[in-house]
């Protein structure tokens, strides 16, 4: 055994790169309470003052500090960067200062110039000159590859083409390897997979030894990185410390790399908190020790910015980047995989105070340890900056060592990966199906010439059947649309530094999703149990509509309407799965929309539930606002319903709960609320 790993527990994870094996064979689970937790040290105080100031600088300079103009990011492209180095125990930044964002034109260089002209930049013109003239951007291979249809389509923002320009997000490195292995035997597995590629040049083999030699590429370069910084990553990490530095520093190479909206951590609590374990029983370092150390990587964490567009800042606030990290959750062995690292990592909203970023997740159990689950209410209360998932659902599909991505998208870490797939507008969906194909705002004839609704008052079964060969339609135009992007992401802006702590072998997930949920299902709840009748413009294209009676809506736990829901999922993925997907990507869906269900509000006109033009549908598979009338577990009961099995990329219920509103005190809430809400799920 390496002198690294002195005091744990062997097995398969000494001879192959796994993971998993070595969690499992070595954490603790802790069933205590938070009475072990260390305050804040005086550096970290006096550190996160520097960052509130910088932040506070930004503000003020209208929302950018600093940008890169002339060095395009790679994992070497800058030096070392620091807040105050005498004070940092974990140290590195995106470029050589805090708060300096990287120019990222791999994507796309109007992208680029876009996001520095919005905030008073210019990219350097040689830089435009070489990506707009010699070097090929994902975008451009788009669009050289997009047919009428698809830019159609995107125009009248049926569909959306994100990620066009900037990093897919969802792929999630396995930075633990780093910290585990050292970079040295990871090139060395790298080598042996790419000598395992067979003899015969399929077009399969020869994209895989090129992505394998682009890995390996980048692991090395990780090593420089490393070193500028003054360590050596080629080894395992000896101590706790150690294991911290090395992990971030594998996540700072993939966001030096890409500016993906979903560039998620991953899993490492439980993963870290065996070297906290060890190193706390040597002596090596105290808990005040340790908790600084999390502190500061945490505080890393927030610190991730990238240069966005002005569309993109108009959907969000707050630079959010998805810096999901899991925590928690439930071993298949029965064990649960809290430790004490989990509250470790849940106290830096105490430290250094309630933050966005990085969004951490409670994955949640009924079988999770009470005082944990008591903890969790505490910060929820305190901060309202968790998030939970299912870990009960979710384990089924995954086991043990999944992680989420983004907001609720779930994969194996360093096993499976994400194709992210933008959105599909279902209301305008709906919308075409009523104007056969004729866009509700342009006018145009996008969609295809199938018949029209006619009469004055809207018929449910007819309605439904143009609606479902029109869902036909786009799942078409969607799956090609997002073939192109995959493809040329692949080609132009490949994540070489997130595959690179990935098996050879990997499961992919071909993510869809759509928007609109609430909005079609009142609409169609109008249609079938109220009287809708449609008003026609001047050319015979519905743009509005008369609706007389109630109807009963979405988010209320009414099987009426939310049995049309749950339909409407299930047509749309089973027309998904009818079409090819890039590298045999197995098709997800997800519920989940917190940007384009604005964008797309405002690009599609009045629907039958009362919307009006340009209103934003609601969130996710959230109810339409105001119209949940039955309160938060009505809310809940109704999102239980849909079909997981058809929604596996996950389905989000955006909503905050005060104490008072459950008839609660704070003190009391965090108490004695039984925190195990058991909704039936069988049959989803």
């Amino acid at each position: 055994m390496r002198p690294e790993w002195t005091d744990f527990v062997g097995g398969k994870w000494e001879k192959e790169v796994n993971v998993r094996d070595f969690i499992q064979k070595n954490y603790t689970p802790y069933d205590g309470d938070d009475s072990f937790l260390a305050a804040a040290t005086q550096n970290t105080k006096d550190l996160w003052n520097q960052v509130l100031d910088l932040q506070k600088q930004e503000r003020e300079a209208g929302g950018v500090l600093d940008m890169d103009t002339k060095v395009v990011s790679t994992i070497t492209s800058h030096g070392p960067g620091y807040l105050d180095k005498s004070k940092e125990t974990i140290v590195g930044f995106q470029t050589d200062k805090p708060f300096k964002r990287s120019m990222q034109p791999y994507g796309g260089i109007r992208m680029a110039e876009k996001a520095c002209a919005d905030n008073g930049y210019t990219v350097d013109p040689e830089i435009s000159e070489f990506f707009s003239t010699h070097r090929k951007t994902h975008n451009a291979g788009c669009f050289d590859a997009y047919n009428p249809e698809m830019r159609a389509c995107r125009s009248a923002h049926i569909i959306t083409g994100l990620p066009d320009a900037y990093g897919r997000g969802r792929i999630i490195g396995d930075y633990r390897r780093i910290a585990l292995y050292g970079i040295d035997r990871l090139i060395e597995d790298k080598e042996a997979q790419k000598a395992s590629t067979g003899r015969v040049m399929t077009d399969d083999v020869i994209r895989l030894r090129e992505e394998l030699s682009e890995q390996i590429k980048a692991l090395k370069e990780m090593k420089v990185m490393g070193a500028s910084y003054g360590f050596d990553i080629s080894k395992p990490a000896q101590n706790v410390k150690e294991a911290i530095q090395w992990t971030y520093f594998g996540y700072l190479c993939a966001v030096k790399e890409q500016n993906g909206a979903a560039m998620s951590l991953g899993r490492t609590s439980t993963f870290l908190d065996v070297y906290a374990q060890r190193d706390l029983a040597n002596g090596t370092f105290t808990e005040e020790q340790i908790q600084e150390f999390i502190d500061h990587f945490i505080m890393k964490l927030r610190c991730v910015k990238f240069a966005r567009t002005p569309e993109y800042n108009q959907i969000f606030a707050g630079d959010p980047v998805w810096v999901t990290e899991s925590l928690g959750g439930v071993g298949v062995d029965g064990r649960h995989m809290v430790t004490k690292m989990s509250f470790r990592y849940l106290h830096t909203l105490t430290n250094l105070g309630a933050a966005p970023e990085p969004n951490l997740t409670v994955l949640w159990s009924t079988r999770l340890p009470e005082n944990w689950k008591k903890y969790c209410a505490k910060m929820s209360i305190q901060t309202s900056s968790i998030q939970y998932e299912n870990d009960d659902l979710m384990r089924v599909t995954h086991g043990d060592d999944y992680g989420i991505a983004c907001c609720v998208s779930s994969m194996v870490i360093g096993k499976e990966m994400q194709f992210f797939g933008a959105r599909a507008n279902l209301a305008k969906c709906l919308l075409y199906a009523l104007n056969g194909g004729v866009d509700e705002v342009s006018k145009k004839q996008i969609g295809p010439k199938y018949r029209p609704v006619t009469g004055d008052v809207l018929d449910f079964d007819d309605v439904m059947d143009k609606f479902t060969d029109m869902m036909e339609w786009q799942a078409d135009v969607y799956v090609n649309t997002l073939n192109v992007i995959h493809y040329m992401h692949d080609k132009y802006c490949y994540e070489r530094a997130q595959m690179a702590l990935h098996d050879r072998d990997v499961k992919r997930y071909f993510a869809t999703g759509f928007a609109g949920l609430s909005v079609v299902a009142d609409s169609l709840s109008a249609i079938k149990y109220a009287k809708v009748e449609p008003i026609r413009d001047e050319d015979g294209i519905i743009v509005d509509f008369k609706t007389t009676g109630d109807f009963p809506k979405y988010g209320n736990d009414d099987d009426r309407v939310d049995d049309i829901a749950h339909d409407i999922v299930s047509k749309f993925m089973t027309a998904l799965r009818r079409h090819h997907t890039y590298r045999n990507g197995i098709p997800t869906m997800s519920i989940l929309t917190i940007t384009s269900n604005v964008t797309y509000g405002k690009a599609t006109g009045n629907t039958p539930d009362g919307r009006k033009k340009g209103q934003p549908f609601a969130p996710g598979a959230n109810p339409m606002h105001g119209r949940d009338s039955h309160g938060a577990v009505a809310s809940l009961s109704s999102v239980a319903k849909m079909p997981f099995n058809d929604a596996q990329d996950g389905i989000s219920n955006t909503f905050t709960i005060i104490p008072g509103a459950l008839g609660k005190e704070d003190q009391i809430f965090s108490g004695d609320l039984d925190l195990d809400l058991n909704i039936d799920l069988e049959n989803n």
